[in-house]
């Protein structure tokens, strides 16, 4: 099995990303991207030897600031101060596993040589990452535009010695670590500082982690969804392959497809029903998860060409012998595709609630609330409720981040993106969508005991027995609070091996 992923110049995607994560590689740079390091390094350093002009973050201030020149014995300090004048995050500390994509990101970013740092700089970033070696960084303080300054000086800060770390599960003084690790703070050279400062790698990295749970996320939202229609004692018909071949979107007809299969050989779904219609939470399933599925898809694509970018500020071209300033750093196709990612995962999370609304209902031979004896027992009553809550609060939350705006840098930032607020936001809409669909599933697995001795497919038998595993069947009322949360470690233990 690989145990090393190499940094090249090759096209990164998200299932590469989430290999190198599950696999737990440890990176390391190839021959190619350190020749690109330092050859771009060595062309800058040559470059202010021998050009006394005004170039922006290299030998100026930054921002509003920009018109400012820097001697060059101030160079290295002026980088310096950068990192710890922006390391001005707070909010909730971003999770470790987001934490180490950046990681990941900013080196990939920095290895195609358009950015001058020192090949140590990037030495030390993989060092950090494969050592696990985690900065502390906070979720607040980035406009997504001049790139994500404030959490990637928090990143940035243990490369001179500065900050915190976790390491060993514990919180600790940079300078800890260091010590123990018998590593020198770098001595930041002219460029390096903004170079680690300017770039998407928080927007990023919160959009890959996303993805990878969105994908496995749509795909029990139809696993779970097809359990509620065998439970609903739902219909077929409305999965048929001719419906969705005369409006061929890809999603829908894939999840059509999906469902099919997901109930193939079924005694329940091949028994004769009584009703002629399902209400739309079950019959639109291929229409409503499919089109979220597209929209994954096209978020997919977004991302796949940010992490295989260049987005700090300025950019250095050595066959060209250009140093220029311009915008790559600014973060509005992620914006964009957050509030469009995060609409997309509330879909699943309202069709999924309707649905659990629909099996406590009464209908079709099911108890009221799902439990023998209603009256008595409430049942499952209330898992709705706080389902309901959670799709209200998920609503709240895809109101788009990126229709803001605000001026900063004394009026030189005058357009700013918000992505990183948007990424932020999507990643609570995702951990919302993963309760919910729990909830659907504590509730679909009561109801279709209400089927037997009728048994579902091969599948979804195996699906349940795993599960029943976890949570039994509930006879009378107890503390639902611990059904559900046994039922969203079920789901994030699940795994699944999918063609993306």
């Amino acid at each position: 099995m690989e145990t090393i992923h190499y940094i090249t110049s090759d096209l990164l995607s998200i299932d590469q990303i989430e290999k190198i994560i599950l696999q737990d590689l440890k990176l390391e740079l190839s021959e190619e991207a350190r020749a690109n390091i330092d050859k771009c390094r060595k062309y800058l350093n040559e470059k202010l030897k021998s050009n006394e002009k005004p170039i922006y973050g290299i030998n100026t201030g930054f921002g509003s600031l920009c018109n400012v020149k820097i001697s060059n014995e101030n160079l290295s300090k002026l980088q310096e101060n950068l990192v710890k004048s922006h390391a001005c995050g707070t909010g909730e500390e971003v999770p470790l596993e987001i934490v180490k994509i950046m990681l990941l990101l900013k080196i990939q970013s920095l290895s195609y040589g358009h950015s001058g740092v020192q090949l140590e700089t990037v030495e030390r970033l993989i060092d950090f990452y494969n050592n696990d070696v985690l900065p502390v960084i906070y979720n607040q303080g980035s406009l997504g535009a001049s790139g994500d300054l404030a959490p990637l000086a928090h990143l940035s800060l243990p490369l001179i010695g500065e900050g915190e770390v976790y390491q060993d599960g514990f919180r600790q003084p940079t300078s800890k670590v260091l010590e123990k690790m018998d590593w020198n703070p770098i001595s930041l050279q002219s460029k390096e500082g903004l170079a680690l400062l300017n770039g998407t790698q928080f927007m990023s990295a919160y959009g890959v982690y996303i993805l990878i749970k969105s994908t496995k996320l749509s795909y029990l939202a139809d696993v779970i969804g097809a359990i509620s229609l065998e439970g609903f004692d739902g219909r077929l018909e409305p999965f048929t392959d001719l419906i969705h071949l005369i409006r061929p979107h890809k999603g829908q007809v894939q999840t059509a497809e999906h469902i099919r299969e997901l109930l193939e050989g079924s005694e329940i779904i091949e028994q004769e029903k009584k009703h002629v219609q399902d209400p739309y939470s079950f019959r639109c399933i291929p229409q409503v998860h499919g089109a979220s599925k597209d929209t994954i898809d096209y978020v997919k694509r977004i991302f796949r060409t940010e992490i295989n970018s260049v987005t700090d500020n300025p950019n250095i071209f050595v066959g060209e012998d250009i140093i220029v300033s311009g915008g790559n750093f600014h973060g509005q196709p992620l914006a964009l595709a957050l509030d469009f990612l995060g609409i997309a995962l509330a879909e699943f999370g309202s069709i999924s609630e309707r649905r659990t609304y629909q099996l406590i209902s009464g209908l079709r031979d099911l108890p009221a609330f799902l439990v023998s004896d209603p009256g008595l027992n409430s049942g499952f009553m209330i898992p709705q409720y706080t389902a309901a809550s959670i799709v209200s609060q998920n609503k709240q939350l895809a109101t788009p981040a990126s229709i803001d705006s605000i001026v900063s840098s004394n009026g030189q930032e005058d357009h700013v993106s918000m992505g990183a607020n948007a990424a932020t936001k999507t990643l609570r809409i995702i951990d919302n969508l993963e309760r919910i669909l729990a909830i659907e599933l504590l509730n679909a697995s009561q109801a279709i005991e209400f089927r037997r001795p009728l048994k579902s497919s091969e599948f979804i038998e195996m699906f349940l027995k795993s599960y029943r595993e976890e949570v039994s069947f509930v006879d009378e009322d107890r503390i639902l609070h611990y059904d559900i949360e046994k039922t969203i470690s079920f789901l994030q233990s699940f795994q699944i091996e999918l063609e993306n």
